[in-house]
């Protein structure tokens, strides 16, 4: 197993992702900035903390980023995201949730890491997309939790 400069061993991190679609089944995605995938688009999600569900990190961060409300949520995904290893030391277990949109208006409640907010279609979706909103959603779209990233 790699170190890192520290001498410490490397572990991946895990994070989520929340696909949330509206009245009109367009899915919400947001334009990164200042951080890995900057410039890429990305569903709702990030970090989960210490002590927290997977299902309270998809409504706490769907919340943070995106002033919105979900409910009903469900596993869809689990994704080795590995794209930004080289680039940026980062390795994820993303864990791709879908939510039921139950309230608030999108807007950018983090600008610093978010720049806009955006609903699209799933046959149109805007490029690049984020490793792993990219394969959140095809898991989704293809009904497999799981697919090997090769």
């Amino acid at each position: 197993m790699e170190k890192n400069s520290q001498g410490l061993e490397q572990r991946p991190k895990v994070g989520i992702g929340v696909l949330i679609f509206n009245d009109k089944n367009e899915v919400l995605l947001g334009l990164r900035q200042n951080a890995h995938g900057a410039g890429e688009w990305h569903a709702p999600g990030g970090h989960v903390e210490f002590g927290e569900t997977i299902f309270e990190t998809a409504k706490r961060e769907a919340k943070e980023e995106a002033d919105l409300d979900i409910d009903q949520c469900e596993l869809i995904s689990v994704a080795d995201e590995m794209r930004y290893i080289k680039t940026h030391g980062k390795h994820y277990v993303n864990l791709g949730i879908l939510a039921k949109y139950i309230g608030g208006k999108p807007r950018a409640m983090e600008p610093e890491k978010c720049r806009e907010w955006q609903w699209f279609l799933l046959d149109n979706l805007p490029e690049p997309l984020y490793e792993g909103t990219q394969l959140t959603i095809k898991n989704y779209k293809d009904k497999k939790i799981y697919q090997p990233n090769t």
